[in-house]
């Protein structure tokens, strides 16, 4: 058991310096393209932090392993919004636009359900296993479209995105070294991630989703974990919740669109209880805004969200131990 698991923490390590190297070097490029400083923030703070999550689907759904694919996608949305806005809570309290309370956690909310609807065949339609077709990818693609040209008109508005963008001056030879090492160091650490995930998952006896929603989970996300934290300290609510929110949207439309459109995905067990929790949290993420101070996350509501994921990963600790 050692091995797997030393090969699945290098996995994450590759994961995340991966993303941050391609990122840099990415940004860099743009730089001497002449791209904005806004157009860079944009796709850095919004979709940035998600390519972990995106190449590990990516290799999850070459292997035919759609237990860890979703499993990720459900698992990393739950982590972002209990744990990552919960931390990023207790540094300093979150208050956010009316924009965001009324746009953004709303449209968040409702992907999580349209995802409920998707994978909802064996509960909801009496179906004996669930598949997300390439069908339910486009669909989801499509909507991926409209909320990246609904994000190009607001994203302007965000005080602060420029904030998070790095502004590396590289040269030609510098950037396609950061690309290149980059996206090598993704590809390699996604594929230890998904290998190693399904022998633990196997050596425990227990199925791939239950280790896509909590191991996968965590460690794909913390690049969101440390954006949303530093955005925190810093006292920038907007750029701490949109991080969140941003990348829930994209791991749902994009990341899921697209790991369906490459091979659809088939589950016996759709894991309706962890969709629930997930649409909770978006739920709760709402309410919060409208108790005490209004359009804004206290420190008590963000150790409820703490609290709730113990409770989660307690529960699916006692599964796996009680299977």
């Amino acid at each position: 058991m050692a091995g797997p698991v030393l090969w699945l923490i290098l996995g994450f390590i590759f994961l995340v310096k991966g993303a941050d190297w391609l990122v840099s070097g990415a940004s860099a490029l743009a730089r001497r393209l002449g791209v904005s400083d806004f157009v860079i923030g944009l796709t850095v703070v919004a979709f940035g932090t998600s390519t972990p999550e995106l190449f590990v689907n990516i290799l999850a759904a070459v292997r035919d392993s759609s237990g860890i694919a979703i499993g990720n996608i459900v698992g990393s949305n739950i982590f972002n919004i209990y744990v990552v806005l919960g931390l990023s809570t207790l540094i300093y309290p979150l208050a956010v636009s009316r924009g965001t309370v009324w746009k953004e956690i709303p449209m968040s909310l409702v992907t999580a359900l349209f995802l409920f609807v998707l994978l909802g065949d064996t509960a909801l339609f009496g179906a004996e296993k669930t598949i997300l077709g390439r069908i339910d990818a486009a669909i989801l693609l499509a909507g991926f479209a409209g909320f990246l040209l609904y994000t190009v008109f607001v994203a302007s508005r965000v005080p602060g995105l420029e904030e998070q963008t790095p502004h590396p001056g590289y040269g030609l030879g510098r950037v396609a070294l950061y690309c290149g090492i980059g996206l090598a160091a993704l590809v390699l650490g996604g594929r230890w991630v998904v290998l190693s995930a399904t022998e633990i998952a196997g050596k425990l006896g227990i199925s791939d989703a239950v280790i896509g929603l909590t191991v996968v989970a965590v460690g794909t996300s913390l690049p969101e974990l440390v954006t949303s934290l530093v955005a925190a300290w810093k006292k920038n609510a907007e750029i701490a919740v949109g991080n969140v929110v941003g990348s829930n949207i994209f791991n749902v439309l994009f990341i899921l669109g697209t790991t369906g459109l490459i091979r659809p995905l088939t589950l016996q067990d759709a894991a309706l209880l962890d969709q629930g929790v997930m649409i909770l949290g978006h739920v709760l993420l709402f309410l919060f805004m409208f108790t005490g101070k209004r359009r804004k996350l206290d420190r008590w509501e963000g150790a409820v969200f703490i609290l709730f994921y113990i409770g989660y990963v307690s529960y699916q600790v006692k599964r796996v131990v009680g299977g």
